[in-house]
């Protein structure tokens, strides 16, 4: 895999990189558990968001509770202290036959880019849940970063503007996930490093699915949303964090 190519417009397209004070601490042995910890609940989320604009944006109200019941293992297991989910059984479960029809273009496309999305986040979520079953890591419940919630507050509050705000949020989160896990990869031993280069590839595609989806939506140029939250998402990355978590800024 040719990383400095798949790299350079994730890249280019946030506005920091991760600042080295974060690469040094989630280098060190003793913060690994908190971080694989923070990665598995962040895959879930990632399958959550892309299932949310499903639901809320293409399905109707019987498909829409389907697609619940479907993630509900996953997310008892991650937040209500319930049993391991059966992965490969639900694995097999979704596909898009399951998954609302609809004739509209842009939900079409959007239910072909985030059908594949929460599959690769939820292939992701048992990927780290076995590396921390076989490192003897419990999974202990923890509190979420200021991240994701500080970008999605600025986003407009009336349609279709809210629902592009929210796809560019998805975009710029999915890149930093990309470029941390390349940033955070040399400093691990080899399995892990391994690991998260592997990643590298989906990661970067699924930005480019959320921008592709919110300049299909928006029917224009977004560039000025874009580098509104650009510069959001680089303010929250380069100022000081209280909590230590995959996506959280210089610690303090």
């Amino acid at each position: 895999m040719n990383y400095p190519q798949l790299l350079s417009p994730v890249l280019n397209f946030l506005h920091c990189p991760t600042p080295e004070a974060w690469i040094e601490k989630a280098r060190q042995p003793e913060h690994l558990p908190l971080l694989l910890t923070d990665h598995l609940v962040c895959e879930l989320k990632a399958a959550q968001t892309a299932m949310f604009f499903i639901r809320k944006y293409v399905a109707d109200k019987t498909s829409a509770q389907a697609l619940l019941d479907w993630l509900k293992p996953y997310e008892d297991f991650t937040f209500r202290e319930g049993a391991d989910p059966d992965f490969i059984a639900l694995h097999k479960t979704l596909s898009k036959s399951v998954m609302p029809k609809t004739d509209n273009a842009w939900g079409k496309q959007l239910i072909d880019s985030m059908v594949l999305l929460i599959k690769e986040e939820l292939h992701h979520f048992w990927q780290v849940r076995e590396i921390m079953v076989a490192r003897n890591i419990p999974y202990v419940k923890i509190t979420a970063s200021r991240y994701a919630k500080s970008l999605l507050g600025e986003t407009r509050t009336h349609e279709p503007v809210m629902l592009v705000d929210k796809l560019i949020c998805g975009a710029y989160i999915e890149a930093r996930s990309c470029e941390r896990f390349a940033a955070l990869a040399p400093h691990l031993d080899d399995e892990l490093q391994k690991f998260y280069l592997s990643l590298l590839r989906s990661e970067a595609r699924h930005y480019q699915d959320y921008l592709a989806l919110a300049e299909q939506i928006a029917g224009r140029d977004i560039s000025d949303r874009v580098r509104f939250f650009g510069e959001v998402e680089a303010a929250l990355i380069s100022s000081p964090d209280s909590e230590f978590r995959f996506h959280s800024g210089v610690p303090v």
